[in-house]
């Protein structure tokens, strides 16, 4: 009996290998790359009773990305609703589903949110680099071709398990995907927030700001009434997830998985975990707010997400 697989018919705009991330290398000017949306990478893990690392596909846009099955297999998609269809019957966001041989998965257009993610039982089999089947196009490393490519036409998917009893999402599972309005983002103050004017400060959180169209896995640019700092540049620094820029033109770039290790433009501080997996889902026009929290209210809300999967 043949290896069971998935065969990538059509492949989609950005269709990638990932996991939690690769740490431990930023000292080599590796970036962290992993999921954007951590919460429903990791929900879409649990699913398949899988450990909650196991690398598993996100999916952006859709774009017609298109899967046919050589054999049975149960999967499970969570994150924003793309549009999917399994032989052209829509498939629910969240749940595990069984994929029979020859059937073909597609996934078409968001309707809310950006990213989702195909999870396959034990993990997807891909190479390991660097402590990570992350794939990162920045540093060309990772992926089915070990170059941060995404998925090609005739590329053959294979996984590490067989198929585990189904899992139904607990009662109060949540997944930040943007809602109508305003999507409040959490972001802990930083240092050089004191060298901002007080006018930016009131501007940076009574204003709504729209994510612009220069968005990827790199970083999101907001725009709205320009901020201004008095530090102009600053000599370069370590950038953690979520760091919110300053450059010259007053508009925030909030810096993603697939950021540099390093960066000189001022920081009012950095968005929460919560917040970035939230950012992640928003399609470029989304309206979204950012709100200041204590690092201590940032760690509690962290702990109590991780909590959900104990």
């Amino acid at each position: 009996m043949s290896q069971p697989m998935l065969t990538v018919k059509q492949a989609g705009p950005l269709a990638l290998i990932q996991d939690v991330g690769r740490f431990g290398v930023g000292h080599l000017g590796v970036t962290q790359g992993g999921a954007a949306d951590w919460i429903a990478f990791r929900w879409a893990n649990w699913l398949l009773g899988n450990s909650l690392e196991s690398p598993a596909l996100e999916i952006v846009m859709g774009g017609n990305l298109t899967l046919v099955a050589n054999g049975d297999v149960r999967l499970a998609l969570t994150g924003a609703d793309l549009a999917a269809t399994l032989e052209g019957q829509p498939l629910a966001p969240n749940e595990s589903f069984m994929m029979q041989a020859g059937q073909t998965l597609v996934f078409r257009q968001p309707k809310k949110g950006l990213r989702a993610y195909l999870a396959f039982p034990g993990g997807l089999d891909a190479p390991h680099v660097l402590g990570s089947y992350a794939c990162t196009a920045r540093e060309q490393i990772g992926g089915l071709h070990e170059d941060g490519t995404p998925l090609k036409t005739g590329d053959q998917l294979t996984w590490k398990g067989s198929s585990a009893t189904p899992r139904q999402l607990p009662q109060g599972a949540q997944f930040p995907l943007p809602e109508a309005g305003d999507t409040v983002l959490d972001m802990v103050l930083g240092s050089q927030a004191a060298h901002f004017a007080g006018r930016s400060l009131f501007d940076a959180f009574n204003q709504p700001w729209t994510v612009d169209q220069r968005a990827d896995r790199m970083g999101i640019r907001l725009t709205g009434k320009a901020l201004n700092s008095r530090l102009g540049g600053i000599v370069s620094e370590g950038i953690p997830l979520g760091a919110v820029q300053i450059p010259p033109d007053g508009q925030p770039i909030i810096l993603m998985n697939d950021r540099q290790t390093i960066g000189g433009y001022p920081r009012l501080g950095a968005l929460t975990p919560m917040a970035c997996a939230r950012l992640a889902q928003c399609l470029p026009g989304t309206k979204v707010r950012l709100q200041p929290i204590s690092a201590t209210q940032a760690q509690a809300a962290y702990r109590a997400q991780l909590l959900k999967w104990q």
